[in-house]
């Protein structure tokens, strides 16, 4: 049977293989609720022990979007993991909800177990540095959908927060101040529109040296997305949050009137923290308008956060100790949507 499977173009043994692999790398990650190991037919989780009054389990599910094709066409699997556990914590973090455990999906054309083993070891590294246990997902080898260089990654993270301290829209106020906390980089967002301007409107490689950007072109748009879920729990514990954006998918434009009541904007003062080179050499060889930059890239801030201004320079202060740069970029004014000054 498995001999006619294997002629089909899925091989089980690899499977099998693959698995064996990812159970030396999920133990990595195990935390306070684990009660079981990976290769069950679910992964179960023990909330009791974390002891919260009024749980509430708040969860998300992400990609990397064709960020994919980067890390395949420079042969570099052993950070894109990171970028899918951070798409996906920093999503929940929004709200203040502790990551839990995460779960993953590995799509490919042929199932190679040294790629799946270096996918997860970035997966492995995210959850880590999130808090999350890796505790279960899927592998599945997919030939005809896929071609055999080609894969695809999904994840989904649970996280916990108690009721009273969930963050809402009508905590923001007019007048509170704008943190913005630096990001590494493009992170997962908008590579469809970075394609098209590198490769097929010009013929750069992945492996040309790039004077403006100091770098090798690979090593730039592979840079992996940054997590926040630390700077962010440090931050509550010490100021009252008031609410929290990830800039993600969409940019300034569509993510930040997310945490926003209806009757309120946000003004943001663009020369109030430092470009990072990518976003100019980006738009310069694209020719793209500027205001649609910061509809489409987070322009060098992934989250930004609404506090109350006397809290500014404290929070600063307790982000900076953690190993995050921000810097106050804007504020919470009377309208809708987001003016970039």
């Amino acid at each position: 049977m498995s001999e006619k499977y294997r002629d089909s173009g899925v091989d089980i043994e690899n499977g099998y293989l693959a698995v064996k692999k990812i159970k030396s790398l999920n133990k990595k990650t195990n935390n306070l609720g684990v009660i079981n190991d990976i290769g069950a037919f679910g992964g179960m989780f023990d909330l009791s022990r974390y002891h919260v009054k009024e749980p509430i389990l708040v969860s998300g599910t992400d990609g990397v979007g064709t960020k994919l094709l980067i890390a395949q066409k420079a042969n570099k699997h052993d950070t894109i993991g990171i970028d899918l556990v951070a798409m996906c914590v920093n999503d929940i973090i929004t709200v203040l909800a502790k990551p839990l455990f995460f779960l993953d999906y590995i799509a490919l054309g042929i199932l190679n177990p040294d790629l799946v083993e270096k996918i997860v070891q970035g997966i492995t590294l995210g959850c880590i540095e999130a808090g999350c246990a890796l505790i279960g997902g899927e592998t599945a080898e997919m030939p005809d959908m896929y071609s055999k260089e080609h894969y695809d990654l999904a994840g989904y993270v649970t996280g916990v927060v108690e009721k009273s301290e969930i963050i809402t829209v009508d905590n923001v106020l007019e007048g509170d101040s704008l943190i913005g906390i630096k990001s590494s980089g493009l992170h997962s967002n908008g590579f469809s529109l970075v394609r098209k301007i590198l490769f097929k409107d010009n013929n750069i490689s992945l492996d040309d040296y790039i004077p403006e950007l100091d770098s090798v072109l690979k090593d730039v748009l592979l840079a992996p997305t940054r997590i926040y879920v630390k700077a962010i729990e440090t931050l509550s514990k010490n100021v009252k949050v008031h609410g929290i954006s990830h800039i993600t998918g969409g940019g300034f434009i569509e993510n930040i009137p997310r945490m926003l009541p209806e009757n309120l904007g946000a003004e943001i003062h663009e020369n109030s923290y430092p470009s990072q080179p990518i976003f100019k050499y980006l738009e310069d060889l694209g020719k793209i308008p500027h205001q649609e930059m910061f509809n489409v890239f987070n322009m060098g801030i992934g989250m930004v956060i609404a506090i109350n201004d006397k809290d500014v320079d404290k929070s600063i202060e307790f982000l900076k100790k953690e190993g995050y740069d921000a810097y106050k970029i804007g504020k919470v004014v009377k309208g809708q949507g987001v003016l970039v000054l």
